[in-house]
């Protein structure tokens, strides 16, 4: 049996390099994450291949923002397609309309903090009120809880945070920004390790390039998932 706590992305060019990756991964990896640079590539109906045809679990990654009304006509269309996760901003007008849109549908609303990519400086150059950053992840997390959101998508470093709120009871965390020890961190800059995400509270880590780009991709996969065991 998979274990699902390890979640990968497939952040590859093209449907038919997803396809050939999740063939090279084999039963050691039973659920996927689709992101918005493979969703011109054919994503969706990659999505409905690993799916439908080979029994994964699918995590659609395309952190929807807009106004209410267009949020939960995009979420409806998508809920059609029998996926397990979606992600939208977490603001939460745009929480609630998507809740909405997902009505009667089995797929959980993820609500993204504050992208795994960014830091403080980031923040402010967008503009983003003052304060340490985690407690921004948290206060965040709080309002999409409180507005519905099934769990959250936050960096790691913030899960043992956001699992000790009192909305968070029930929620799942999700979170990106995983590293093995000794790989590079790429374009993520609050990360750790594996293990030590979900001992801070995470019920599944996302990780894409420390298992696409390997040599070995199944190892890798299989070096994640022994750490996780412990």
């Amino acid at each position: 049996m998979t274990d699902d706590r390890l979640i990968v992305a497939l952040d590859v060019p093209s449907a038919l390099e997803g396809l050939q990756l999740a063939e090279q991964l084999g039963a050691s990896v039973g659920f996927y994450k689709i992101g918005l640079g493979m969703l011109t590539g054919g994503g969706l109906a990659l999505a409905n291949e690993l799916k439908t045809e080979q029994g994964k679990r699918i995590f659609l990654d395309m952190k929807l923002f807009d106004i209410g009304a267009t949020i939960e006509a995009a979420v409806r269309g998508l809920a059609q397609f029998d996926l397990d996760f979606l992600t939208v901003h977490g603001d939460p007008h745009v929480v609630r309309a998507a809740k909405e849109g997902a009505s009667g549908k089995p797929m959980k609303i993820l609500a993204v903090t504050i992208l795994t990519s960014l830091d403080r400086a980031d923040l402010d150059a967008g503009m983003i009120k003052s304060g340490d950053l985690p407690d921004l992840v948290a206060e965040r997390a709080g309002r999409a809880f409180d507005a519905g959101a099934d769990g959250v998508i936050a960096s790691p470093q913030e899960a043992a945070m956001i699992r000790a709120l009192p909305e968070a009871k029930g929620r799942l965390i999700v979170t990106p920004g995983v590293r093995p020890e000794g790989s590079a961190l790429g374009d993520q800059k609050r990360v750790a390790t594996p293990a030590q995400a979900i001992a801070d509270g995470a019920d599944h880590i996302v990780v894409g390039r420390p298992i696409w780009a390997a040599q070995d991709p199944r190892a890798a996969a299989e070096a994640i998932l022994s750490q996780l065991r412990g």
